[in-house]
């Protein structure tokens, strides 16, 4: 796998975010690059400067843990930062990430049904499930009414990132919507670095990178994240402002895809808000399977 561009602008921009002061170093005169120099670098991963120019220059294949570690910790990467990193160069090295197929087929449905009963088993919180396209691919019944704004009426599968960066709806689901932004963009980078054989991320990139100059802008920073868990504050149309906690729990039965759950703490607004959201849910008719290849406009 020739990854050797992501693999440059990823170190070039890590190595833009840190100051020397960050690591101990004398700023020094004549400072003619935004953070530290790839001499600094290289001294402080114990490495020889042209060892390191040759990575930053994206041939990462063959570079050993060991130094891979230690490049991580002289830029400072935080742990998604320093797991992105590995699996640049496992791809470089043509090894799959994450015991994944080197490639997915096109088609990834989530038909099976005991995967619909264990969503529509969560009744008091939002639980869906999402591919690395960031596909809405099936939800619970309070899924269906919360992300209403998202599905619409039907067409193909809908999309969080189509959403975020298309559709002005999301602004108003969104109060943060910047902050959303920076997730999705990040949580895709990270997705794109595990699976670089990805057509269907590949062709999402392009579309949203053509279609939104904030996207563009985003994805150029090579920031990376994972969604983990943490609270996200939404406006719905029908019951107004939600703070909700999230959990992200990998499917293993079909690796790539994630079952995520909103809840809200007992006693709160959000927490009546979303039983009155399970009440217009009860009067929503059965769901179909949502499946990746259906058509949303």
């Amino acid at each position: 796998m020739d990854n050797r561009a992501e693999v440059r602008e990823f170190l070039m921009s890590r190595r833009a975010k840190v100051t020397p002061a960050q690591v101990g170093l004398a700023p020094g005169s004549n400072r003619r690059v935004a953070g530290l120099r790839r001499t600094e670098v290289a001294l402080l991963a114990g490495v020889s400067v042209e060892y390191y120019a040759k990575l930053e220059r994206g041939a990462i294949a063959g570079a050993s843990a060991s130094v891979l570690d230690s490049i991580a910790g002289a830029l400072q990467l935080d742990d998604t930062e320093r797991a992105h990193l590995l699996d640049l160069a496992r791809a470089a090295d043509g090894i799959p990430a994450s015991g994944r197929n080197r490639r997915r087929p096109t088609r990834q449905t989530t038909s099976r049904p005991s995967l619909q009963w264990a969503l529509e088993a969560i009744t008091d919180g939002v639980a869906f499930v999402r591919n690395p396209q960031q596909d809405l691919l099936a939800t619970n019944a309070i899924g269906r009414i919360f992300y209403q704004p998202l599905i619409g009426d039907g067409g193909r599968t809908p999309n969080l990132a189509r959403f975020q960066f298309l559709d002005p709806a999301s602004r108003d689901f969104y109060p943060n919507w910047d902050v959303f932004a920076e997730m999705c963009v990040a949580i895709m980078r990270a997705e794109a670095g595990r699976d670089p054989h990805d057509r269907g991320l590949q062709d999402l990139v392009g579309e949203l990178s053509t279609r939104s100059t904030t996207f563009r802008t985003l994805w150029a920073s090579h920031d990376v994240r994972t969604h983990g868990t943490g609270t996200k504050r939404f406006h719905h149309p029908d019951v107004g402002e939600l703070v909700l906690a999230y959990e992200e729990l990998a499917i293993t039965a079909e690796p790539g895809l994630v079952l995520m759950v909103y809840t809200a703490e007992p006693g709160s607004p959000s927490r009546e808000r979303l039983q009155l959201l399970a009440s217009l849910a009860a009067e929503q008719p059965a769901p179909t399977v949502l499946q990746q290849g259906d058509s949303l406009s």
